[in-house]
């Protein structure tokens, strides 16, 4: 698959809060991106010399928050018009509101807008149903996904010591994997689509972009019924939740969850 960037995401060995690197503009994000594969699996290399938890992760577009007009490039010619759309819509959500130094926020947002626009293109072009079996999928894994991390949280905060931390979370990604294998071999009839992510090597930092990408989904969806689906009152009501300091938005945002 081609890729434009590469995101070397990372933690520290006993925590989720990701490793942030500033910018002008973009103000501070959680995962650093890199032109070369190589350049990026360098920086991991060095970052994993230093104890931390790191993942790199390929990235077939991204949004220069209307800097710049953002190309199709060469490599999503051969998309089908679907996947081109969901992209378009993620992309162009960074364009309509953006929040400097909460990625969770951003990317959640934003993911919302390319979920709920794919719907609505779906429903419009009467496809409603196409790919409603893998988008349903797509959900239960990151559910699983995500309170796999909620559990490594609490034992994170929680009093055991580091050596009893370091079990407890290689346990933790075990319990991950079993989970998974029973919900594909008992709802989805052996479906292997997730097999490649889950058997490989698991740490905080390959489940941070859950946490990045997915957290807040919910939350912006029960604001998108609040309004009714009205995308122009949705828009001003997460450019309200954006000028909120930090603390507030999150409990906003958590009291919409």
């Amino acid at each position: 698959r081609p890729y434009v960037v590469w995101n070397v995401f990372a933690t520290p060995e006993l925590s989720l809060q990701p490793v942030t690197h500033c910018f002008p503009i973009a103000g501070c994000v959680a995962y650093r991106g890199y032109y070369r594969q190589g350049a990026a699996r360098g920086a991991a290399a060095l970052m994993r010399q230093q104890g931390l938890d790191v993942y790199v992760s390929g990235v077939e577009a991204y949004s220069t928050l209307g800097w710049f007009d953002d190309p199709i490039l060469s490599s999503m010619v051969g998309w089908g018009d679907e996947r081109l759309a969901t992209l378009i819509f993620h992309e162009l959500a960074h364009q309509q509101f953006y929040v400097q130094d909460d990625t969770e926020f951003n990317e959640s947002f934003a993911t919302f807008v390319e979920q709920e626009g794919t719907r609505q293109w779906r429903a419009a072009r009467g496809l409603a149903l196409v790919g409603e079996h893998q988008s349903q999928q797509s959900e239960q894994f990151t559910r699983l996904v995500l309170a796999s991390r909620e559990r490594l949280q609490a034992i994170y905060a929680g009093p055991l010591d580091d050596a009893h931390k370091r079990a407890a979370k290689q346990a933790e990604f075990e319990r991950l994997r079993s989970e998974y294998k029973q919900l594909r071999d008992s709802q989805w009839n052996g479906d292997k689509r997730y097999d490649a992510w889950i058997y490989a090597p698991l740490s905080n930092a390959k489940l941070l972009p859950f946490g990045l990408y997915d957290q807040w989904v919910p939350a912006f969806a029960a604001l998108f019924r609040e309004v009714g689906g009205d995308w122009a009152r949705f828009y001003e009501r997460v450019e309200q939740l954006g000028r909120l300091q930090v603390a507030q938005r999150k409990a906003q945002l958590q009291r919409l969850m």
